[in-house]
């Protein structure tokens, strides 16, 4: 082969654990391990992404130039570690507890090579510049402020960058563990009786039905005031967490909250338990106060860096509201958040400072393809299709015929080309259904997702069209803006506008995306609405499908009416 640079990030840590492959500065396959385990947000290690990146650019591990891990093993071990252990007695029984953890981090390198085969170098660097790398170096911009927030990186928990003609430094990062606004949410989510790291983004979609200024039954204060008290505003980037009064988790184990929050909120309620008013106003006032602390930082760093382009990656970052509310503050012209914000993210980005480790400056342009991950021709489709004795057709304009499906009141899963790399769907690995009436989302919500009731779902909508029905100033491809639906609109896409009157949009353009963008358009010449509610191709608490095989199990398993996939329509009759 007749390559320089061929660069593999793997992230065996994280609690979304992933890999990307770089060839020559270009980032050619990316994809999470959940997808082939099917254990959502997998912490195996990933050999399968790595190996399946690795085919699809039909490379082996011999052709490595470069093994780049975007977690910094020795910073975490010596600042998450020994240094509180050294200051503080709890700490000290934390390390002790997790001694074998230290272990296993300290012989990472080892692990990395035993499991890939691999005998070359092996470069470990920092989460959070790993995450701002992602983000910067697919943003487009010449210049730009670039953010990290997240729950944990090695220490850091946030981090704020000038980026200028390809240079990205650090600028600020003062929030350490366990200030945290990512662990705060985590443990706000857990209270709520919902899996931490894992479902952020319900809490999220419940705070649009609470109202945070409620006064707290039995207290004297609104529930947003608690939330004040709980963390304060400290200096343009810093916050502070009262530990332990209103959290725990930085003093015992899976605690999480504290008793002054158990005092006030009253206990923690369990998954099956009743979803009450009250918990709705503890989401919405933790949303609220989440956005008011970040757009603080954000305008502090505006006014000290002076930068018109905003870059947003971290798990935090996967919060559209809080980006909703970043884009409409007008404090930067133009707003870009990297789709695989969380952890999987940082592999594209430990990929870029690898290849920059190496000698390489990287090449300033917009990189906004995220169809990185599997891909399965006609032929091996078909194969699939005959060995589940599938009921199916093949047809010349398959968009066409997924439109008039769709319009009949249909719910269809589509499957097509390269599975996106993050965690949303964006017209490759898709459930599709017409955004009309209201209660399409709750039939989606209850016969195909079998998930909570007030769960939203993505308007999908052409390019050309989209200042017509959402108000917003640019583009969103990536669904991660959540921006008000104009009025006019309502009406017509009713089962994919939130109770605020907001909506979680992704833009599609021809060149993105030609097969989605086609039934996009297919289906405006049908109903002369341009916009389809968009979900992903999966049910609660499973990932998104990767193989024609998935999709089809996951078709036979729901009530799914239609599945589309390649060129064939699959029927259950």
């Amino acid at each position: 082969m007749n390559k320089k640079n061929i660069i593999l990030s793997i992230n065996p840590i994280a609690h979304d654990t992933a890999a990307a492959l770089m060839i020559d500065g270009e980032i050619v396959s990316a994809c999470e391990q959940e997808r082939y385990t099917k254990d959502k947000h997998s912490r195996k290690f990933p050999i399968d992404a790595a190996l399946s990146c690795l085919d699809s650019a039909e490379v082996t591990i011999e052709d490595l130039t470069l093994v780049v891990v975007p977690y910094d093993v020795k910073k975490g071990v010596r600042e998450y570690y020994l240094k509180n252990a050294i200051i503080d007695d709890a700490r000290l029984e934390f390390l002790v507890d997790d001694i074998d953890r230290v272990k296993h981090l300290l012989t990472l390198e080892q692990t990395i090579k035993e499991n890939l085969g691999y005998e070359g170098e092996v470069k470990f660097v920092d989460h959070h510049m790993s995450h701002m790398s992602s983000a910067y170096y697919t943003s487009g911009y010449k210049d730009a402020l670039v953010v990290s927030y997240d729950g944990l990186g090695e220490i850091d928990t946030m981090g704020i960058s000038v980026a200028k003609n390809g240079d990205l430094q650090l600028c600020e990062n003062d929030n350490k563990y366990p200030q945290s606004l990512g662990l705060l949410y985590a443990a706000v989510t857990n209270y709520l009786g919902w899996k931490y790291a894992s479902d952020e983004g319900i809490v999220m979609g419940l705070a649009s039905y609470g109202n945070p200024d409620e006064t707290i039954p039995g207290d004297s204060i609104s529930y947003y005031e608690a939330f004040e008290e709980i963390i304060e505003i400290t200096g343009d980037y810093t916050f502070n967490i009262d530990f332990p009064n209103w959290m725990n988790f930085y003093n015992v184990r899976d605690a999480w909250v504290g008793k002054k929050f158990l005092d006030t909120f009253g206990p923690k309620r369990h998954g099956d338990g009743e979803l009450t008013q009250h918990h709705k106003n503890i989401a919405s006032a933790l949303q609220k106060r989440i956005e008011e602390i970040v757009i603080h930082q954000l305008t502090a760093a505006k006014k000290k860096y002076n930068q018109s382009n905003l870059c947003i990656s971290g798990g935090v970052g996967l919060n559209c509201s809080l980006n909703g509310k970043i884009l409409s503050s007008n404090l930067f012209d133009n707003i870009y958040v990297v789709p695989p914000s969380g952890d999987p993210g940082t592999n594209i980005g430990a990929c870029f400072l690898g290849y920059q480790y190496l000698g390489n400056s990287v090449e300033i342009k917009k990189r906004h393809n995220f169809y990185l991950g599997s891909k399965y021709d006609d032929d091996k489709i078909k194969d699939v299709l005959d060995s589940y004795n599938s009921s199916y057709k093949y047809s010349e304009n398959i968009c066409l015929e997924a439109a008039k499906i769709i319009e009949k009141g249909n719910i269809i899963g589509w499957f097509q080309g390269s599975a996106e790399f993050g965690p949303r769907a964006l017209g490759n690995r898709s459930i599709l259904a017409k955004p009309y009436p209201a209660s399409m989302k709750d039939h989606v919500n209850k016969r195909i997702k079998f998930r909570e009731e007030f769960r939203p779902f993505a308007p999908a909508v052409l390019h050309e069209f989209y200042t017509d029905y959402f108000d917003m100033k640019q583009e969103s491809p990536h669904m991660l803006m959540a921006v008000k639906v104009r009025e006019s609109a309502k009406d017509s896409i009713a089962a994919t506008v939130h109770i605020d009157g907001s909506a979680r949009v992704q833009t599609v353009k021809q060149s993105n995306n030609l097969p989605f963008w086609n039934l996009l358009k297919e289906f405006d010449k049908l109903t002369g609405i341009p916009v389809l509610l968009n979900t992903s191709f999966n049910v609660k608490g499973q990932p998104v499908v990767n193989s024609p095989e998935d999709a089809i199990q996951t078709f036979y398993d729901t009530n799914l009416d239609y599945l589309i996939i390649g060129d064939y329509l699959v029927s259950k009759t």
